[in-house]
């Protein structure tokens, strides 16, 4: 994605200054080194694993890298003197039923932390959770002196699905089509926001315009769409007629999915205030205790780093509105070796074992 960007950057404005640097934000003495060499103004944060269902399976990395992430990139911006720092959160932060949208409910929380400790003057008080041995870098008078001046102002932009980005629905359907079906649908009820690429990116930078005060913007994402009916027309549209020509196949809600998203929990729904634009709301500030939200951060980053199945339980703690839509898949064996993992039914692996000297065994 990177390597496209470049291209297309360099193809429509050949005289853009433009540096496309590869890093992680899970690396702390990465992000510190891009952040000293190039002291940006603005940062747009949407680095994050998103998909829903890989997330149930892999909750640690959506810590380590949504929620972790987000903190050291949020705490070098803050020491490397950065004017604005924009979140690109999500609505499946409203009262979270996965993995996903608790971590992103999560960065939420860890900006709007940041934004109350800049505003006391305390900057440098903010606990450095972080790793990669950074010791050395973590004292250095800039930073330090950094922190004690930050002045970052934060700001999280939620909203919903962006039609062909990477990941979303059309762009599956579309091949599923093209395969002669069947068009996959995970309920004939379930309904989703959506709103255009430019449309997106455009409201995007004008929330981030406005930022202020740890303030989370809420866009006006237009009437929710069915699912299942932007399926036939998509069919539709590509010369078939759904159910005799091309399938719909209902599968069921995966673990961790809603029937509908929500853009705004019950305690926001009366308290919006506006903003210039018709399509752009602030929701009311958190209230964090900020001694306890640090500590069990701390301990949600040791379970993350761990690799623990505690980590779901200290998420829960942390994001009170996070209810576990987790289903455990009873049907099906992980079989791992060195560099090798595969994933069997429960049938699959009895066809294997038939006629050995291990047969299968239920459970």
């Amino acid at each position: 994605n990177a390597y496209d960007i470049q291209q297309e950057l360099r193809k429509k404005y050949p005289d853009l200054k433009l540096d496309t640097i590869i890093g992680s934000v899970r690396d702390s003495r990465k992000i510190f080194k891009v952040f000293d060499e190039y002291r940006p103004e603005i940062v747009y944060h949407a680095a994050a694993h998103k998909h829903v269902p890989l997330m149930e399976d892999s909750p640690c990395e959506a810590i380590k890298n949504n929620a972790m992430g987000t903190y050291k990139t949020a705490y070098a911006a803050m020491a490397h003197g950065c004017k604005r720092f924009v979140l690109i959160s999500t609505d499946k932060a409203v009262n979270p039923t996965n993995i996903m949208g608790a971590s992103k409910r999560l960065c939420e929380m860890i900006i709007q932390a940041f934004d109350y400790k800049i505003k006391e003057g305390k900057a440098n008080e903010i606990p450095q959770l972080f790793t990669h041995g950074m010791d050395d870098v973590i004292v250095d008078p800039k930073v330090t002196e950094g922190l004690k001046n930050a002045q970052t102002e934060f700001v999280a932009v939620r909203f919903g699905n962006v039609l062909g980005s990477n990941g979303s629905v059309i762009p599956l359907f579309k091949k599923q089509i093209e395969a002669g079906g069947p068009v996959t649908v995970t309920h004939p009820d379930i309904i989703r926001y959506f709103m255009t690429i430019p449309e997106a990116v455009s409201l995007v930078l004008e929330a981030g315009a406005y930022a202020k005060n740890g303030q989370i913007f809420v866009l006006n994402m237009g009437d929710p769409v069915r699912i299942a009916d932007l399926a036939k027309n998509m069919i539709r549209l590509s010369g078939y007629e759904p159910e005799k020509e091309i399938k719909i196949k209902y599968i069921g809600l995966r673990p961790g999915e809603k029937l509908y998203e929500e853009l705004l929990m019950d305690s926001e729904q009366d308290k919006m205030a506006k903003t210039a634009h018709n399509k752009i709301f602030i929701a009311p500030p958190m209230q964090i205790d900020l001694e306890k939200f640090y500590t069990d951060l701390q301990r949600l980053k040791d379970s993350a780093r761990h690799n623990s199945d505690e980590v779901v339980d200290v998420l829960q703690e942390m994001v009170p509105t996070y209810h576990p839509n987790r289903r455990v898949r009873a049907d099906h064996t992980v079989v791992a070796a060195t560099g090798n993992t595969a994933l069997f039914s429960r049938e699959e692996i009895a066809q294997k074992l038939r006629g050995t000297e291990h047969p299968a065994e239920e459970g």
